[in-house]
Order: structure tokens, then sequence, then C-alpha cells
């Protein structure tokens, strides 16, 4: 697997069901989101802006860049269970070689900043993202069981990397078209 071929089969509407553990507050939460992957031109403003804005060498390659737009409801809602909670992120992935490389996000996983991440493949094809944000480290996991259906788990670290502060695990099913 390759970042190209990840980006490719990661396209299209997909289903999310996630269930997380935060260590920190002793809560499971219950997340059902609507997920959105789509391809964007490499010569969109908007790369040349996060590059810009980023401290990586602006000579990278850039490879399959592309849009995640999600909505999602959680049972962890304190003020209002049934409130929806949605955004946006432009992902660039840089290729170093053909399994690792460097992610930009205008948007980061575990904090609302604009993060810069490193990215590798294991040999079964599951892709890892590991994040160091000023207040912790997050590691994702994303891999595909079929087509249609994917997997991601997460765990979110302390800065340090000594203390789990927030697990999570989803399956993804991809939205079908008729």
């Amino acid at each position: 697997m390759n970042i190209e071929q990840f980006v490719a089969q990661s396209e299209g509407k997909w289903r999310s069901m996630r269930s997380g553990h935060s260590l920190a507050f002793q809560q499971f939460e219950d997340v059902l989101s609507e997920v959105e992957i789509t391809r964007i031109k490499k010569t969109d403003s908007d790369i040349a802006q996060l590059l810009a804005a980023s401290n990586l060498d602006q000579d990278r390659q850039v490879s399959s860049p592309f849009q995640m737009k999600w909505a999602a409801e959680s049972d962890w809602e304190p003020d209002d269970p049934s409130e929806v909670s949605s955004g946006s992120c432009l992902i660039v992935p840089l290729p170093l070689d053909e399994t690792t490389g460097k992610l930009l996000r205008s948007v980061g996983y575990a904090e609302a900043a604009p993060a810069e991440s490193s990215y590798s493949f294991l040999s079964d094809g599951t892709f890892v993202l590991t994040t160091a944000y000023e207040q912790s480290i997050a590691e994702e996991r994303i891999w595909f069981v079929s087509e249609n259906v994917r997997c991601r788990s997460s765990v979110l670290r302390t800065s340090a990397g000594s203390g789990v502060l927030q697990t999570s695990f989803a399956s993804e099913v991809r939205r079908l078209t008729s």
C-alpha cells in the first residue's frame, strides 16, 4: 500500500461508528458520524497556503491531497446529546518514499490547530499516523477489512508519551450509491 492507493480506496462517503474511552474522565463515548473524503487538485490555493505555513521543505512532492468533512452525533454532549458537531479539514500527503512520509492537516485530530504528522504503512497495508501536538501525541491506525469496510483506532498520550489519555475504535462502512 502507498499513499495514492490509500487515498483512492478512502474516497467516498462513510458511515462511522466510534467508541471512545477517556481515561482522564473515566467516560465512554459513542459517536455516529457521516464522513466524506474527496480528492482535491494539487494546484488548489489552499494547499499552497498550508505548505507555506508549514515548517517543511516547499519543494516536497504533494501526492493525492484531499478534503475530509464530517458531521458527528455523540452521546457525551453535556448540554444537548442530539447536538451535531461538524467540520472539515484539508489533508496534504508529502511522501518520503513508497511507504513513509509527512502529512499536513489544516485541523488536527486531537487539537483544533494545523498539524504536521508522520505516516507509514505496515506490511499488511495498515496506515499509521503519528502527530505530536503541544499537549499530546496521537497515533491513529486505519486498515481496510474489505473494499467498503475499514477500521480506525487511536491512542492519545501525554506529550511526554508516558500516560494514555484516550483510546478509540471505529468501524466505517462506505455509503454505496445506486
